[in-house]
């Protein structure tokens, strides 16, 4: 049973909504919708039901969206950013199912996990039939450094993730290694989504490198929600089970607060729960974060980074697609409310 730990309000972000950026990139993304429909077809009948199980659960698609919409702040004309979008999807979809294996998880996005429904087999080999999509879509653009870029990206995100293998319930974890975990794997996709607009646009590399700077910031305050969330939000918010982070023996930034915080005896109860598995007391795990104030902080520290995406926008005049963006930053921290 979650508890909801209400966050102190002291900030305007918490009506903000990405309804700007939906309605901006809403014709481009009904084609990348379409191109994900398509590109999910196989004869083997497996591949497209656990494919369309994950892709039809409802997510936002905010990381597809963010490559229409910095190639639509860069002014690209083409075809080339519905393809790349649709990679992007394509490569998060991949690392869910790859992620509900490694994490042994029950539910994505409100729903039964694939691998629960499918099995674990199934769940790797459709995901790494949907990375090969994406690779086939990348070369189709024919630029060859947006495929660098999203390529790159590709290893760095499973180097995050087989580093947060190592340090799971690793309650010594500092700080400074838990922001590398997430730069890779959660910041580097939402980075590279961000960074091929400007790109196929042929903008200039200040821009290029300003959009970058924007996803990659953006991308470790979204999952530092995320990390607050998972012991003060609600499961409908989630889509998962609240305190799942807790019993899967991770470490996340509220975890590694607290414990740095923390008296002798709370630092026992966190190396028991997290390094010995008795990970029964969820309502004490989060007693403590209270007292230590380290949801408080996660959520200021991914502030932080949102004040660092916005200011990589200072480079593009304002316009619809600049403000949807700002906005979209809001929107991502306003989530712990």
């Amino acid at each position: 049973m979650g508890v909801v730990v209400p966050f102190e309000d002291k900030h305007p972000e918490r009506n903000a909504s990405i309804e700007k950026l939906v309605s901006l990139v809403s014709s481009d993304m009904e084609r990348v919708n379409a191109m994900i429909l398509s590109r999910t077809g196989s004869e083997v009948t497996m591949i497209p039901e656990v494919a369309t199980h994950l892709i039809s659960s409802g997510g936002k698609r905010l990381r597809p969206m963010l490559t229409l919409a910095t190639a639509g702040l860069a002014g690209y004309e083409g075809d080339g950013h519905v393809k790349l979008a649709a990679s992007v999807e394509f490569m998060h979809t991949a690392t869910l199912l790859h992620d509900d294996v490694v994490d042994e998880s029950d539910m994505r996005r409100g729903k039964i996990a694939a691998r629960i429904k499918w099995g674990n087999e199934a769940s790797v080999l459709v995901g790494d039939f949907l990375l090969g999509q994406a690779f086939r879509m990348m070369v189709e653009v024919g630029s060859l450094r947006a495929l660098d870029i999203l390529s790159a990206a590709a290893t760095v995100i499973a180097e995050g993730e087989v580093m947060q293998l190592a340090a799971a319930k690793n309650t010594e974890t500092t700080e400074d290694e838990y922001l590398a975990v997430i730069r890779g794997k959660t910041a580097e996709l939402f980075a590279a989504a961000c960074e091929v607009g400007p790109v196929i646009a042929n903008r200039s590399k200040a821009e290029q490198a300003a959009c970058r700077s924007y996803g990659m910031n953006l991308g470790i305050a979204f999952q530092l929600v995320d990390d607050a969330l998972d012991y003060g939000g609600k499961a409908a918010t989630l889509g998962k089970n609240i305190g799942d982070d807790f019993r899967e023996g991770k470490i996340t930034l509220p975890v590694v607060l607290s414990f740095r915080r923390g008296t002798d005896e709370e630092r026992a109860f966190w190396r028991r729960a997290l390094e010995r598995g008795e990970t029964e007391d969820l309502e004490q795990a989060i007693a403590i974060m209270r007292r230590h104030r380290a949801l408080e902080d996660t959520i200021e520290r991914a502030r932080h980074y949102g004040a660092m995406a916005r200011d990589a926008l200072e480079l593009f005049p304002n316009g619809p697609m600049r403000q949807a963006l700002l906005e979209t930053v809001d929107f991502c921290i306003a989530r712990a409310h």
